[in-house]
């Protein structure tokens, strides 16, 4: 099946639609914050740092770009903090096109450097961000506590200027 990925900025409209998608797929399986049900998505989100995909006029995935830290010593670092795709659209592209609009929106934005957060064992994830030019720079052993086990998170990076920039 042929289709087309559309990322662009997020509007009030589309809140709805985040909203279910976050309920589908943020378990402890991908993120160690606790689940937002019920909770209207940019009452803890800046409206201007999420960009959407759409497919056939349809949200299917969001993703957080913002600034890593408030301190101006950092302020050449921007951080994809938070990644969803709806389940029904997973393994299409859609994860891959968000990624490469938070790279594209970091270079608009003069970001010399995109970080972003991982659980260690979501492999797929990682592979993604991987081939996207993200590399390991951390690892934060037994970081978080879910569901009665440890579990890493791991630090990665893009650096958009220089030799690394792919």
């Amino acid at each position: 099946m042929e289709w087309t990925i559309e990322v662009r900025a997020a509007q009030v409209a589309d809140e709805k639609a985040i909203g279910r998608i976050d309920a589908l797929t943020w378990t402890t399986e991908v993120s160690p914050a606790p689940a937002r049900l019920g909770d209207g998505f940019f009452e803890h989100n800046k409206l201007s740092d999420i960009l959407v995909a759409e497919v056939d006029g349809q949200v299917v995935g969001y993703a957080s770009l913002a600034q890593a830290s408030r301190l101006p010593s950092h302020a050449h670092v921007l951080e994809i903090n938070g990644l969803a795709v709806d389940p029904d659209h997973q393994g299409r592209g859609v994860g891959r096109a968000l990624v490469e609009a938070c790279l594209a929106g970091a270079r608009q934005q003069g970001a010399r450097k995109l970080t972003l957060r991982v659980l260690g064992f979501n492999a797929r994830a990682r592979r993604l961000y991987a081939a996207c030019g993200f590399r390991e720079e951390g690892l934060l052993r037994e970081e978080f506590l879910l569901d009665g086990r440890y579990v890493d998170d791991v630090f990665m990076a893009h650096m958009l200027t220089g030799a690394d920039d792919d």
